[in-house]
């Protein structure tokens, strides 16, 4: 996986002080998205066991306090950052369990494939759903158009579906 930007300190990406990380790769290819440089896989930085390590140090830094990670892009879920979005979203919950994890995509909860849903039992919330321009709104909380949805992924596990959590392979 390839990343376009990371930083450590984030008020915009979610609730309270943040850490957000920007990856590459987004098949969606929003017309009016803001963030259109991440669609290409191949752009940004490799996200390296360096990257990783650093954001785990920097969400349990307590000089600056961080409610939690963003993920955004790109698509996190797009199908070739699954398994090094997977290895991290897990890695924190298991030891930052006090640590919120949002993550953006352009799919939608019922488009999930099984190796996209294993990553949201270790998810917070979820924005879903493709940026579409004329349903665009400034007005909106954590989305961009009217289409898109924020989902608290617990609530929605316990009423849908039961997730496979085994490592992505």
């Amino acid at each position: 996986m390839n990343y376009h930007a990371y930083y450590p300190i984030d008020v915009v990406n979610g609730p309270g002080t943040r850490c957000t990380l920007f990856v590459s790769g987004c098949e969606h290819r929003c017309r009016g998205c803001y963030n259109a440089a991440t669609w290409n896989p191949h752009n940004g930085l490799p996200f390296t066991p360096q990257l990783e390590e650093r954001i785990l140090q920097d969400l349990a830094d307590t000089d600056i306090p961080r409610q939690g990670l963003s993920l955004s892009g790109g698509d996190p879920l797009y199908p070739a950052n699954l398994s090094a979005v997977f290895s991290l979203v897990k890695r924190v919950k298991q030891e930052l369990p006090d640590k919120d994890i949002w993550c953006w995509t352009g799919y939608r909860l019922g488009q999930l494939t099984k190796q996209q849903q294993r990553v949201l039992s270790f998810i917070d919330v979820l924005i879903d759903g493709p940026f579409v321009e004329p349903l665009k709104d400034p007005r909106l909380v954590w989305r961009g158009s009217q289409n898109q949805r924020v989902v608290p992924i617990a609530a929605w596990l316990a009423a849908n579906h039961r997730v496979d959590t085994q490592s992505i392979g």
